[in-house]
């Protein structure tokens, strides 16, 4: 070869290797870590309930003068939007699977507070979801655990 040049020489591949392959068995169980993320995201969506938020930060659109209307006549809670005796918010669950988890409540309600729903003219109110800053976060534990098996 004219001119100049430099030689490059791959060494260690048996430890890159056994660090790849270690990778592999931490990722090949993510059980533990689907547990830590989903119980983080149940804390976080629970704190929404308190912010009156969506998970991008937006503010919930304010109750209706007949929805105030109707729960000061029940002498219930006028301060709070989607939260008269905290039901929804205390049945949000997860359910892990082998490389999965779901996050949300089985009451029916949920889906029209989340969704809404027109012909009630009920407004979304989502509660469900990431924030960007739940995934700057869940990033950081999924790093964390893969690193541990280098």
């Amino acid at each position: 070869m004219a001119g100049t040049h430099i030689d490059i020489t791959a060494r260690g591949q048996v430890n890159v290797a056994k660090a790849l392959n270690k990778l592999l068995r931490q990722g090949q169980n993510l059980n533990p870590i689907l547990g830590d993320i989903a119980e983080y995201l149940l804390e976080s969506t629970q704190g929404r309930f308190i912010d009156q938020q969506a998970p991008d930060g937006k503010p919930w659109q304010p109750l209706s003068p007949d929805t105030l209307f109707s729960k000061e006549l029940r002498q219930k809670r006028v301060d709070r939007i989607l939260t008269e005796s905290g039901t929804l918010a205390d049945t949000l669950n997860y359910q892990l699977a082998a490389t999965s988890f779901r996050l949300g409540s089985p009451l029916e309600y949920a889906a029209t507070h989340q969704l809404g729903r027109d012909e009630a003219n009920i407004v979304q109110r989502p509660f469900l979801g990431l924030a960007p800053f739940e995934r700057v976060e869940i990033m950081g534990m999924l790093n964390e655990y893969l690193s541990e098996a280098l």
